[in-house]
C-alpha cells in the first residue's frame, strides 16, 4: 500500500489533471472534482479491494458507484493513475468520439466504469442493486458509493434509502459529499435539508462522520471504521465534510467552480498551487 506522503503526492497530480483537462476544453466541472481528489485517491489505492484487471461483472472485488457523474474529471484521473487506462487518454477529455464523455458512461468499454451516471438521484438505486446481488452470489466484497449533498434533494434517493435498510443491505457503503455547495449556491439557501446524519439516522442507517474530508489520513482511518459498521444489518452512511474547490484558493468557499474551466491565466495559478509530481500526461 503506498504510504501517505505517496498518496499526498499523487492527490496533487490528481488536481493538475482534473485543472487542465477542464481548461482545455472550457467546460466541465473542477470544483467538486477537487474537492473529492483526497476521497477518490484514498479510495482506489488504499480502500477498494480491487482486481488489477477490470471485469464488468466485479465477481471476488468491492465495487465503487458514482451517482453524482459530473465530477468525472477526478474519477477518470484516479482510474488512469491507478492502471484501469492509459493517463493520456486523459488528453481526450470531452472530445468529440472521446472514451472521457463529460458524463462517465460504458457504451465505449471504459475500463472502471460500471454504469453511466449524472443523471442526479439514480446512484443509490443501483449501488443497492449491486449490493443486494452480492448477497444472492455469496460475494462478501462490498460496494462503495459517492452522491453529492446537493443531489440528496432528488427524491429517488429517499426511496432507495428507506428500501436498503428495510432490506438490511448492509454490505453498502454510501458516501455523501458534505461541502454545502451545489451549482445555483449554498445548499442551504436552495433547499435547506437539515441533519443528514439525523435523517439517515432516523432512515436506519448507521452514520460516520469525516469531520476532515479533505485530510487522507483522516479518510482512511474513517472508511476503516465504516467498513467495520457492515455486516451488522444496516447500510452504512459516511458524510465527508470537504471543500469545494480544495487546493485552489480562488476556487475555495464558493460555488463559482461547481461548473466553470479556468482561464489561462486562472490555470497557471492554480497549478502554481499544486506542483508537479508524478508528471503531467
Amino acid at each position: 500500500m503506498p504510504n501517505i506522503k505517496e498518496l499526498q503526492d499523487l492527490t496533487t497530480q490528481v488536481r493538475r489533471d482534473i485543472l487542465r483537462m477542464v481548461h482545455k476544453v472550457n467546460s466541465g466541472h473542477p470544483g467538486g472534482s477537487l474537492g473529492c481528489a483526497e476521497f477518490f485517491v484514498a479510495l482506489y489505492q488504499d480502500i477498494l479491494e480491487r482486481k488489477d484487471t477490470f471485469e464488468m461483472d466485479g465477481i471476488g472485488e468491492d465495487l465503487f458507484f458514482l451517482s453524482n457523474g459530473h465530477i468525472s474529471p477526478v474519477y477518470y484521473s484516479v482510474l488512469a493513475r491507478s492502471g484501469y487506462f492509459s493517463v493520456d487518454e486523459l488528453n481526450t477529455f470531452r472530445l468529440i468520439n472521446s472514451r472521457l464523455q463529460g458524463h462517465p458512461t460504458t457504451h465505449e468499454g471504459l475500463e472502471g466504469i460500471r454504469i453511466a451516471s449524472g443523471s442526479l438521484g439514480q446512484g443509490m438505486s443501483v449501488a443497492i442493486g449491486a449490493a443486494e446481488a452480492k448477497k444472492l452470489n455469496g460475494d462478501s466484497h462490498l460496494i462503495y458509493s459517492l452522491h453529492g449533498d446537493g443531489e440528496l434533494q432528488e427524491g429517488q434517493n429517499w426511496e432507495a434509502i428507506m428500501y436498503a435498510s428495510a432490506k438490511k443491505v448492509d454490505n453498502l457503503i454510501s458516501t455523501i459529499d458534505l461541502n454545502g455547495k451545489q451549482i445555483d449556491g449554498e445548499t442551504d439557501e436552495v433547499l435547506p435539508m437539515g441533519s443528514l446524519k439525523v435523517k439517515f439516522e432516523a432512515f436506519g442507517w448507521i452514520v460516520i462522520t469525516i469531520k476532515e474530508g479533505n485530510n487522507i489520513d483522516a479518510i482512511l482511518k474513517g472508511m476503516a471504521e465504516a467498513r467495520s459498521q457492515t455486516g451488522k444489518g444496516q447500510p452504512v452512511c459516511v458524510l465527508l465534510e470537504t471543500e469545494m474547490g480544495n487546493g485552489v484558493d480562488f476556487m475555495m468557499h464558493t460555488h463559482a467552480w461547481h461548473g466553470k474551466a479556468p482561464n489561462d491565466e486562472q490555470l497557471e495559478v492554480a497549478l502554481a498551487q499544486n506542483p508537479e509530481t508524478l508528471g503531467d500526461y
